[in-house]
């Protein structure tokens, strides 16, 4: 008996193995100039938060005018659908954030940004840098785990 059960065992695990689990994780970004944090999904619940545009969350779930969303801490909140866009942009993770001119270390430096400071995400080079651009027009790149929002 216990060998049939290992031997189911065993075999479910080859099966899975072989699987591909893809998991796309979405991002969205406060497009207004400010919007409220709710703990459940209706402008009756209870307002836990306000936060400033172009801040990034993990979209979780959607609702017919509500968005479940995961902060960088692993907060859920509710949302207003209308409060966000699609536009993604990532927070400075670190005191100081440098942007280098290419995705490598030894690139020179175009600038720097303070933790926080809202980064419009271009694009991801797969290879742990994503392209993004200030808010002034100054485009470059980061490392990925400098920054927060995809």
């Amino acid at each position: 008996m216990k060998l049939l059960a290992a031997a189911r065992l065993a075999f479910l695990f080859m099966s899975l193995a072989g699987m591909k689990t893809v998991c796309a994780v979405e991002y969205v970004s406060v497009s207004e100039s400010s919007a409220i944090l709710y703990d459940a999904p209706s402008t009756k619940a209870k307002k836990l938060f306000v936060v400033n545009r172009y801040m990034p969350f993990e979209q979780i779930v959607t609702l017919e005018s509500w968005v479940k969303v995961r902060d960088r801490s692993g907060g859920l909140y509710w949302m207003e659908k209308h409060a966000l866009s699609n536009k993604r942009y990532v927070y400075a993770l670190l005191p100081l954030v440098d942007v280098r001119a290419e995705p490598d270390f030894s690139a020179p430096r175009l600038f720097q940004v303070r933790q926080q400071v809202a980064l419009e995400r271009l694009e991801s080079t797969g290879t742990g840098w994503v392209r993004v651009r200030h808010l002034d027009g100054n485009m470059g790149y980061v490392r990925s785990a400098d920054v927060w929002g995809g």
